[in-house]
C-alpha cells in the first residue's frame, strides 16, 4: 500500500494518522522529496480521469495563469508533472490500483 502526499497538507496527515490509528503500514511517498514520475501518473490516468486528479480548489490551481491551467489529458499531465502540488491529496494505491483520491 502507498500513500502519496506531501507531509504538510492537512488531508494527508489525517489520513496518515488515520492509517496509524487502525496500525496499516503504508509507504509514504512524498511528492515534494521524490516528485512523480510518468508512467505512475500515465497509470493512474488510466483508471481516473485528470480531472480527478487535479486539484481546483487548492492554492497552486489559483495561483495559475489562465494559459496555465489545464484543459486536457496532455495539459493536465504536463501541469501535475510540473507542478505535483497540484495534484490532490492523498492518493491511496494498492497493488498499482489508485483506490482512493483525497480524504
Amino acid at each position: 500500500m502507498k500513500l502519496y502526499g506531501i507531509p504538510n497538507c492537512n488531508t494527508v496527515k489525517k489520513a496518515r494518522d488515520c492509517l496509524a490509528q487502525h496500525e496499516i503500514a503504508v509507504d509514504f511517498h512524498d511528492f515534494k522529496k521524490r516528485g512523480l514520475d510518468e508512467a505512475t501518473l500515465q497509470r493512474w490516468l488510466q483508471q481516473r480521469d485528470w480531472t480527478e486528479l487535479v486539484n481546483r480548489k487548492g492554492l497552486t490551481w489559483r495561483g495559475l495563469s489562465d494559459e496555465q491551467k489545464a484543459t486536457d489529458t496532455a495539459s493536465a499531465v504536463k501541469l501535475m508533472l510540473e507542478k505535483t502540488s497540484v495534484i490532490k491529496r492523498p492518493l491511496l494505491e494498492i497493488d498499482g490500483n489508485l483506490c482512493h483520491v483525497g480524504f
